[in-house]
């Protein structure tokens, strides 16, 4: 058994995804910071010092030690930025991809290499021009 969960972890889609995961979950990290601290603050600027985390509806007040219910759309605002962030350098990526391998594609192949059969069919030739 454990050599077969050896094999399934080693295989190259497993460790690729992984690798995958682990950059997509810094990456994601990267983008909330910059969309809370580079470009909300801005936007906040903009609307007039308003900071969009801090925006919530209480649904109910806080009774003594329980804290207050609330429903904060604000939070929802940042991650809806984060993801719309996100979504748009995974598109430049990908496009970004898809016209290097259409270039790719364009290229011509090089003439592949003539076969052993060809070569030595060539220097008979020759050799038959020559005696001539």
């Amino acid at each position: 058994m454990f050599k077969e969960f050896k094999e399934f972890a080693m295989r190259g889609n497993v460790v690729d995804m992984a690798v995958g995961i682990i950059i997509g979950a810094a990456f994601g990290k990267i983008v909330s910071s910059l969309v809370n601290d580079v470009i909300m603050p801005p936007i906040g600027i903009l609307l007039g010092g308003i900071d969009f985390s801090n925006f919530a509806l209480t649904l109910k007040e806080a009774v003594g030690e329980v804290p207050a219910v609330t429903l904060s759309y604000g939070v929802f605002i940042n991650t809806v930025i984060d993801f719309l962030i996100i979504a748009f350098v995974i598109f430049l990526v990908i496009k970004g991809m898809n016209k290097m391998k259409r270039k790719q594609e364009e290229e011509p192949a090089a003439p592949p290499a003539p076969t052993k059969e060809q070569t030595l069919l060539t220097e008979i030739r020759d050799l038959l021009k020559s005696r001539s």
